[in-house]
């Protein structure tokens, strides 16, 4: 699968412990998005086009209205990257 750069960045992001916690506005839809970190910092280039994307294609899912993790999809389509801490 053909993922961008950002994408790959937030795939890694949320590969390692990290979540993508969303709003929702007063018509039950999505408005905002954050993704955070497994140390809690924000990763300021995921923005709600970049989620909508990665949700259509199944790569990131939610479970009981709780914040969007990564899926088994999304886990096999994320290329490796070493981790330089």
């Amino acid at each position: 699968m053909n993922l961008s750069k950002r994408e790959q960045r937030v795939l890694h992001v949320l590969a390692q412990g990290g979540a993508i916690r969303h709003e929702r506005g007063d018509t039950a839809k999505i408005t905002g998005v954050t993704c955070v970190t497994r140390d809690g910092a924000i990763l300021s280039e995921c923005g709600i086009a970049l989620f909508q994307r990665l949700r259509r294609r199944g790569l990131i899912a939610s479970h009981k209205g709780a914040a969007y993790r990564i899926s088994m999809k999304g886990r096999r389509a994320v290329r490796a990257e070493l981790d330089n801490r």
